[in-house]
């Protein structure tokens, strides 16, 4: 599972960045969950072709984030705003009123919550 999660997320980051033939069949593989048989055949290509170009662009959008850290830079700002978000709801809010609720309402926003 976690592996699917890793996939996912290289494929969010930098999938754009894959040709159009290995955007479709990564995620005919990693999002559609199809099998190797089913894409090969889909493809006119061999089973053992499919497996090859998904390693393939494991291997090219796993050196993208070896260079540019975007997932890394993803989690670390993550981390940091929902320290932000806890502290301020641990802050007293009567000393920090309206201030403490913006500044949580845009942490909420940036999480998604």
């Amino acid at each position: 599972m976690e592996r699917i999660v890793e996939q996912g997320l290289l494929y969010d980051f930098y999938g754009e960045l894959l040709t159009e033939h290995q955007r479709r069949i990564y995620e005919d593989v990693v999002l559609r969950d199809l099998s190797l048989t089913e894409i090969a055949q889909e493809e006119g290509i061999s089973r053992q072709g499919v497996h090859d170009l998904v390693r393939r662009c494991d291997r090219i959008l796993a050196e993208y984030e070896q260079k540019l850290k975007l997932i890394e830079k993803f989690h670390q700002t993550r981390e940091k705003v929902e320290e932000i978000l806890r502290l301020t709801e641990e802050y007293d809010a009567s000393r920090g009123g309206e201030t403490i609720r913006r500044i949580q309402q845009i942490a909420g926003e940036i999480l998604d919550v």
